[in-house]
């Protein structure tokens, strides 16, 4: 039944289009019955989202992706039940945010080397009042102006490393992230593995690391994997004793991999990370 369970999505918090509770009724819309709201790097939006959450019979499981680094690599690792009003997560959050802006720039910098200008003020002319500014919002702009077709593609030819809107920066430790979530009594789950491109060695490597810090989970089926990646991360999944979880990483119509309450099943054999925390009476 994981077409009514999502557990990665974003609001206009962070780069999604739709505010909290409109992403609420959007999900309760599509079948979905348990959602978790994982705005970049801040919790703001749960609140709204809650105000909605008996009115649309729909569970809503409180939530945030956390970018971070690992081996000099950018890595996202989603926190789900964890407690929005943790003083130790809040503060780790608002340092990261801090740091958005100079990454932005640096972008922005980037494409005007390739002759793209303007993209720092049409990136946040995307960025909802008060959201902060992310790859997406950069991804938009690209878009609207007819220097790509789609999301996938935006990334893949310009902001990506190697590609010309790529900036390097230092997000938080990942041991720091993990410890924000654990001890707000959260459980931490790898992002979308499959994005990452780190090759079957750095993958091993990094999900051993994970599990010895505390990781508990591993997003199996989420919207930018293929049929085949899933089938791979159950298979890492079992290897490394994670629990399996699902998210379509929703930001909007257009602007996503996949539309919410379309997620297939896990694989068989996949333990689901809310195994002990939703009833099947839920998803009815």
């Amino acid at each position: 039944m994981s077409s009514h369970i999502d557990l990665h999505c974003h609001s206009t918090v962070s780069d999604g289009i739709l505010a909290p509770a409109a992403l609420v009724r959007h999900a309760a819309a599509q079948g979905v019955k348990v959602l978790a709201l994982t705005d970049h790097d801040d919790v703001r939006g749960l609140d709204e989202a809650k105000q909605v959450e008996d009115e649309l019979g729909i569970r809503l499981i409180n939530g945030v992706e956390i970018s971070v680094t690992w081996n000099k690599r950018t890595l996202h690792i989603v926190g789900l039940k964890i407690s929005p009003d943790f003083a130790p997560l809040l503060a780790g959050l608002a340092s990261i945010r801090e740091g958005r802006h100079i990454r932005a720039e640096g972008m922005a910098e980037g494409l005007s080397k390739i002759g793209i200008g303007g993209s720092l003020q049409g990136a946040y002319a995307h960025v909802g009042e008060g959201g902060l500014i992310s790859r997406t919002h950069f991804a938009r702009f690209l878009m609207e102006h007819g220097y790509a077709k789609d999301t996938r593609s935006v990334f893949k030819n310009y902001l990506v490393k190697g590609k010309p809107g790529y900036f390097e920066h230092r997000w938080a430790n990942i041991e720091d992230a993990m410890s924000w979530i654990l001890e707000s009594g959260g459980i931490p789950v790898l992002a979308h593995p499959g994005r990452y491109d780190l090759g079957r060695t750095n993958m091993l490597k990094l999900l051993s690391e994970f599990r010895e810090m505390g990781g508990m989970a591993i997003e199996v089926v989420t919207g930018s994997h293929t049929k085949d990646q899933y089938q791979e991360f159950a298979r890492l999944a079992h290897q490394f004793d994670l629990l399996a979880s699902v998210g379509s990483d929703y930001h909007g119509a257009a602007h996503s991999y996949m539309e919410m309450g379309r997620l297939p099943d896990l694989p068989a054999g996949c333990v689901p990370v809310w195994h002990d925390w939703v009833e099947t009476a839920d998803l009815h």
